[in-house]
């Protein structure tokens, strides 16, 4: 008898450096069950982030180039431009990419570049000790929001799958999360799709992923599972924002 479940090719057998209860590494699993699946792994690029994925090139077995702070969508657009035949992505945490990087995205956006982005929204710096970032909900405690998330003074979190499918030029732009069993298999088709779009020559591709952070949330896993339901997706609300065919 086969073996129902096993680890995909494109993941490396290295041990991950994420804390306890971190969903990282389900979405790695997903984008390289992708990559699998859809047998492009000798002819594609990733781009890391500076963040807590910043050693993702350890994990995933394809080429990687290592981006300046925000800057993956613009290494990700050389890179393409220069063999259109690459299958390139772009793997961000919501420091990288919706605060220092925010200017990178959107305009690789509007130019229609044809790249995958892979955005993980954990509403929180992670890395770097549990800043308040772009996405950190309103009241939500950080290092740098000790008495939580001021609205009046920081403004709201910033909902980067809405904005980007504000974008006149076509894409495909979904916001999905891996906190159940069966938002992960929903993921894992988003994200699938995403490259799809790519090997089509179709149009720029965006998966937020909604995901957790409980160490720098002061969480036990199963809590941080729970807060981000109840918290995280009333607001980052979850599905397909924009398709290319009703762009």
């Amino acid at each position: 008898m086969g073996k129902a479940f096993s680890k995909p090719e494109a993941l490396t057998d290295n041990y991950t450096h994420y804390c306890p209860g971190c969903t990282h590494g389900i979405v790695h699993r997903l984008v390289a069950e992708a990559i699998d699946e859809l047998g492009i792994r000798e002819n594609t690029v990733g781009i890391a982030p500076v963040g807590c994925a910043v050693m993702i090139y350890d994990y995933i077995d394809c080429d990687f180039q290592e981006a300046a702070h925000g800057r993956a969508p613009a290494m990700a657009t050389g890179i393409k431009r220069v063999r259109p035949d690459l299958m390139v992505f772009t793997y961000q945490g919501d420091g990288d990419l919706a605060s220092i990087g925010m200017g990178e995205i959107i305009h690789a956006a509007n130019r229609g570049e044809k790249i995958t982005v892979i955005f993980i929204n954990n509403a929180i710096y992670g890395m770097t000790g549990g800043q308040m970032a772009p996405t950190t909900m309103p009241g939500q405690r950080a290092t740098t929001a000790p008495a939580g998330r001021d609205t009046a003074q920081t403004g709201m979190p910033v909902r980067m799958a809405n904005l980007m499918s504000e974008i006149v030029t076509p894409g495909y732009v979904t916001r999905q999360a891996v906190l159940k069993p069966q938002m992960v298999n929903k993921c894992k088709k988003a994200i699938k799709k995403a490259f799809q779009y790519q090997m089509d020559n179709t149009c720029f591709s965006f998966v937020e992923v909604v995901s957790t952070c409980p160490t720098n949330w002061g969480m036990t896993p199963i809590n941080a599972l729970k807060w981000a339901e109840e918290t995280l997706l009333p607001y980052y609300e979850l599905g397909d924002y924009k398709t290319p065919e009703y762009a």
